[in-house]
């Protein structure tokens, strides 16, 4: 059975050997293949061969595009500067005020230089004939709005000018959806919505503007025949019920959600939570006896419906053996 077969099936609620190792790697992934982290996020190839080096070493059942929340940001004309073996970091807001949405314009992905880098690496893994599960990734409404005008004025503008948050939201689906359609065009199993900035803003405001946006772009992502993901860290304790409504087929859960147990019976015969190790307290820094329990803990709250994963990145400084011994945790569940 390869990768993506038992990526699918497992989704799918078939029979599978074993469930899915999908930990989240970005900088580990450039770090252990020796790819300084500024060409790994802006080069294609770089970052293809970065994952696949890293899911032949560690028996990862997945690869994707992640690198940085700045893909599309780029694209709407945020300045970002690309250090030679560090994070990537802005330089400033293209919305340094709520009147600046009025000239907020959907770029066009095939004419911004990021996105179609994403859709290149997914090119790249399909060049390889890998058999690993592809996953795209496009920015959720409020992260990106975030990113666009900086979260603590975005979080006050949620108060100030709801309509006008709206507004631009509706613009970034529409670039999210057009990438999505290009990533899965190129290859890509399944697409990604990273929303992580809707752990900062309470239940109420979550489901009136964001949880519509994001079921949006999940019925936009399986009208193009694939799988959708929804990835929001932080304590989304409160969130995880209309996460699991907005239908997406993997839903990942953060350590800071202190029991999955109580939201496994909410999931849908062909929904999955991935998750949710700590990945610094347990994957980085605990013993073998800590990421063993953890794994088999995170596999009995979901009822047996649960993608191995951390609740988010792992650190670039988890070691080798660590990461051996969370594979080898995660390839003995059944």
């Amino acid at each position: 059975m390869t990768a993506r077969e038992r990526s699918k099936r497992f989704i799918a609620n078939d029979t599978v050997d074993r469930p899915p190792f999908h930990p989240i790697v970005m900088r580990i992934a450039a770090k252990h293949a020796g790819i300084p982290y500024g060409k790994f996020c802006t080069d294609a190839k770089s970052k293809a061969v970065g994952y696949v080096r890293y899911a032949d070493d560690f028996g990862m059942d997945w690869v994707t595009v992640m690198s940085d929340p700045y893909t599309e940001a780029t694209a709407f004309g945020l300045p970002v500067e690309f250090p030679e073996d560090d994070l990537p970091k802005d330089t400033a807001h293209i919305i340094e005020s709520i009147a600046d949405i009025a000239r907020l314009k959907k770029p066009s992905v095939e004419n911004s230089a990021r996105p179609m880098a994403a859709v290149d690496t997914i090119r790249e893994y399909k060049k390889m004939s890998r058999e690993e599960f592809i996953v795209g990734w496009v920015e959720g409404p409020m992260a990106e709005y975030a990113d666009l005008r900086g979260l603590s004025s975005a979080c006050t503008d949620l108060m100030d000018d709801p309509k006008a948050v709206c507004d631009a939201a509706d613009i970034i689906n529409a670039f999210a959806k057009e990438f999505a359609s290009a990533q899965i065009a190129a290859g890509a199993d399944c697409i990604g919505i990273g929303d992580a900035a809707c752990s900062q803003i309470g239940p109420d405001l979550y489901r009136e503007l964001f949880f519509p946006r994001e079921k949006e772009l999940v019925d936009h992502i399986h009208a193009q025949g694939a799988l959708a993901k929804l990835h929001i860290c932080g304590n989304t304790t409160a969130l995880l019920p209309d996460m699991i409504r907005t239908g997406a087929d993997i839903i990942d859960v953060d350590h800071l959600v202190k029991d999955m147990s109580a939201f496994a019976p909410l999931l849908g015969k062909k929904q999955v939570f991935s998750g949710n190790s700590d990945p610094v307290a347990v994957i980085e820094r605990g013993d073998e006896r800590a990421i063993r329990e953890s794994v088999a803990s995170c596999f009995q709250a979901s009822r047996g419906r649960t993608i191995t994963s951390a609740g988010c990145e792992i650190p670039p400084d988890a070691r080798d053996v660590s990461m051996k011994i969370y594979r080898d945790a995660a390839y003995s569940l059944r």
